[in-house]
């Protein structure tokens, strides 16, 4: 089932793409990859590590509150290894798995390390729809009717949801939490960590401001990426197609972050009056940049594999040492 999952969102993203290039042409695709050049990839550099230090940071209150160990450097170093991975493998996410799972083994506690993760991410995402949610009411006229209407259900889902999570945490967190039913149990300890990860007064507000930090980031390097394809519309006209861009990158239908953030861009920019092919070249760009952006976490994974190797090696020297000289004192 998992394997038809994960073929099914290949499949969906090659083929949003394959529609892009027959109704525009590969022109649109091309184009963006030749306009690459020297500043933009130092532009990406840069604004990269900000926003992997403003994201690395909200991983590390995330999770120091709900009682893991995690240092700056360390959290930056697996962030950057995350997000190469998610840049070149499918699905998008499979980096922040690993960051999870291993942060988890690391510290002794997987479940609560995944929690952390998707905690961290959860807040991320909740603010990026709230930029949204504020698009649409803003500026409706930039946004099509259809994709205005998912922007305001994804809002009032993720404040029902909240809602909903407090509500049944005040009433039920307390009793569940003893419970002998292994489910309630699990959800007793997830809203505990939700309030815990997100809800006090100690954690929301600079988990809140590192996320909004973060989003800054991303826009920037969009508006990086639509000056590289040659768009000169002003900031304020490309923000709000950008942050609309951005909540379709969430969609689990791509190939190494390609696919629906492809599609929408073509869509708003061509609602925008500024030309279907035109945001095809800008989501590219932007993806290209985004994976150089990401290279650093190339570099992390390549000395963390050497490291590893080099301690299995010495490992298995010290096993072989000390048993050779078990054999040498024990008479045969």
């Amino acid at each position: 089932m998992k394997r038809a999952l994960a073929w099914l969102r290949i499949l969906g993203a090659v083929g949003i793409l394959a529609v892009l290039v027959w109704q525009l042409g590969s022109a649109a695709f091309l184009d963006g990859l030749a306009r690459i050049s020297a500043p933009g990839v130092l532009a990406a550099l840069a604004i990269g590590f900000a926003t992997t230090v403003f994201s690395a940071g909200r991983w590390q209150i995330v999770a120091t509150r709900l009682g893991l160990r995690l240092s700056l450097g360390g959290a930056v170093g697996d962030y950057y290894r995350a997000l190469f991975l998610n840049g070149v493998l499918p699905a998008g996410v499979l980096g922040d798995v690993h960051r999870a799972v291993q942060h988890g083994r690391d510290s002794g506690d997987v479940p609560r390390g995944v929690r952390a993760v998707v905690l961290e991410r959860t807040a991320g995402q909740v603010v990026l729809i709230a930029s949204a949610v504020t698009v649409v009411l803003a500026s409706p006229s930039v946004v099509p009717g259809a994709f205005r209407e998912v922007v305001v259900v994804a809002g009032v889902v993720v404040v029902l949801a909240a809602v909903a999570a407090l509500i049944v945490g005040r009433l039920l967190g307390g009793r569940w939490i003893h419970s002998p039913s292994k489910w309630r149990r699990g959800f007793a300890v997830t809203l505990a960590d939700v309030r815990l990860g997100l809800l006090t007064r100690e954690t929301w507000p600079s988990v809140g401001f590192l996320s909004v930090a973060t989003l800054a980031g991303h826009l920037a390097l969009f508006v990086v990426a639509a000056r590289v394809a040659g768009v000169g519309a002003p900031v304020g006209q490309l923000v709000p197609l950008m942050v609309l861009a951005l909540l379709a990158m969430g969609l689990p239908l791509n190939v190494g972050g390609f696919g629906p953030r492809e599609g929408v861009c073509a869509l708003l920019f061509g609602a925008a009056g500024l030309g279907a092919a035109q945001g095809v070249t800008v989501a590219v760009v932007y993806g290209v940049l985004t994976l150089v952006a990401s290279l650093p976490g190339a570099g992390v994974l390549l000395v963390r594999s050497v490291a590893g190797v080099r301690r299995t090696a010495l490992s298995r020297e010290s096993a072989a040492r000390t048993a050779r000289h078990v054999q040498v004192e024990v008479p045969g």
